[in-house]
């Protein structure tokens, strides 16, 4: 594959390593070229087309070959995680079983960015958003992160429960509109949108704190809640969460939307408070 900012080139001695190319702009989609032998798992409905020599298989679970417990049990557990972050029990397996190089493509459902990130840069663990996971190579497991604080628990929105990605291969996760990298430093905190909150490494501490007074999370449009995102470590930020997309689409169906807060509990005191009921 050709060199750009957004191509990777196989490393020997390094597993879980893929080759792979993200092409596009504000629709993008990601090539993986595959040495035989070698797989890529995604979710299902992601391909958007795949060499002939590539077989596709599909698991239940997140594919992994080292997820916890074996054989269906094991499957059964993957599954399960993946249930409750609202992804389908199921995932498709794509291996080359031919000779040479062979390529598929996997493309997002929704405008925005696909970014790669190897898993072993990041101490082995992304937490991000749910429906974020795209595709990875074979070997990744698709987990289930909860937050433990009840504030958070209770009024977090999209970022309750979220997904956890663990292992050391390249991971793709779709994110919408345009992302930015934040690097915070021990102490340092950043205040997100709970719906923006794209993905953060687990040394993030994440926690809820109120936008303002009474008349502010009324009335300023911003929901009752940000994310409040202490360092250190490293947190993505998107631009254009698919529910902020939905509501304004509903918005101007004649429906209700607008931004509150993708997630907010307080949706439906929101409408009333401004005059939509």
């Amino acid at each position: 594959m050709p060199n750009s900012p957004w191509s990777h080139m196989r490393r020997d001695g390094i597993a879980d390593d893929v080759d792979f190319e993200i092409k596009g702009q504000e629709l993008q989609f990601v090539e993986i070229e595959l040495d035989p032998g070698e797989s890529a798992v995604a979710e299902a409905g992601a391909m958007v087309w795949k060499d002939a020599s590539i077989a596709m298989t599909t698991v239940f679970g997140d594919g992994s070959s080292s997820g916890s417990g074996a054989g269906f049990m094991g499957a059964l557990l993957g599954a399960g995680k993946r249930l409750v972050t609202g992804e389908s029990l199921f995932t498709t397996v794509f291996t080359h079983q031919g000779s040479g190089k062979a390529r598929v493509a996997f493309a997002s459902p929704t405008p925005g960015s696909i970014l790669p990130l190897r898993l072993a840069d990041l101490g082995g663990t992304l937490i991000c958003q749910k429906d974020s996971f795209l595709a990875a190579a074979k070997g990744v497991q698709i987990g289930v992160a909860f937050q433990r604080r009840v504030m958070t628990g209770l009024f977090g929105g999209e970022g309750f429960v979220m997904q956890r990605l663990d292992g050391d291969g390249w991971v793709f996760v779709q994110m919408g509109g345009t992302v930015v990298k934040r690097e915070l430093r021990a102490g340092e905190e950043l205040h997100v949108d709970t719906g923006c909150l794209a993905a953060y490494t687990p040394s993030v501490d994440f926690d809820l704190v109120t936008v303002g007074g009474v008349r502010t999370m009324f009335t300023g449009g911003e929901g009752a809640f940000f994310a409040r995102l202490r360092g250190p470590g490293t947190v993505w930020i998107q631009s254009l969460p698919f529910a902020r997309l939905a509501g304004r689409m509903l918005q101007a169906a004649g429906g209700r939307g607008g931004n509150r807060g993708e997630g907010s509990v307080l949706g439906g005191l929101g409408d009333w408070v401004g005059g939509n009921d």
